[in-house]
């Protein structure tokens, strides 16, 4: 398999946030619930709700983010992917080295019936510095002043790049960088 057709894709759909919706939390548990009943055999580690729609209160595109314990991500790239494709997950990876096949990182994205993103799968390893992201997660549901700064730079972020994604995620990448220092200094 090669890597995955769908980044552009991807990259190309707008950018919109909604106010954040208590019923968040339950399709993520849904979702994980599914994984493990549909596929145990690939997803039977832990799956966490992470990202913005797991902060109460918080904006967020409308996009249930789950990081998604696995043993192997060849064996998902090449055993699980078939098979989630088959029920309208699409896989992305990118290589380590282009061209090469050995996975940087790999993840789905699952879509409603409308055709819009409602998940994203983040498929890590057990020792993968991806985890991380539930640091940055769980500080943002424990401090609600920065939280709500966050929310003010992703509102002003999606204003100014609906239409492009990857400028969207730049302008918040220095609030997320000096806040995970800042977490990783009072540790």
């Amino acid at each position: 398999m090669t890597e995955s057709k769908y980044p552009q894709q991807a990259l190309a759909e707008p950018v919109w946030l909604s106010d954040w919706q208590a019923s968040w939390p339950a399709q993520a548990a849904a979702e994980a619930a599914l994984l493990r009943a549909r596929w145990p055999q690939f997803f039977c580690g832990r799956i966490e709700h992470f990202g913005s729609t797991a902060i109460p209160g918080m904006p967020a595109k409308p996009i249930i983010d789950l990081l998604v314990e696995v043993a192997d991500l060849e064996q998902i790239r090449d055993q699980a992917a078939p098979l989630m494709a088959a029920e309208g997950y699409q896989l992305f990876w990118w290589p380590k080295v282009k061209g090469e096949q050995e996975i940087d990182y790999l993840w789905f994205i699952k879509r409603n019936a409308e055709g819009r993103r409602s998940h994203h799968l983040h498929m890590l390893t057990p020792d993968s510095e991806h985890w991380q992201k539930l640091i940055f997660c769980h500080y943002l549901q424990q401090h609600p002043l920065v939280a709500a700064e966050y929310a003010r730079i992703k509102r002003q972020a999606a204003a100014d790049f609906a239409d492009d994604r990857q400028a969207y995620n730049l302008a918040k990448a220095h609030f997320i960088r000096q806040l995970m220092a800042r977490i990783a200094a009072s540790s």
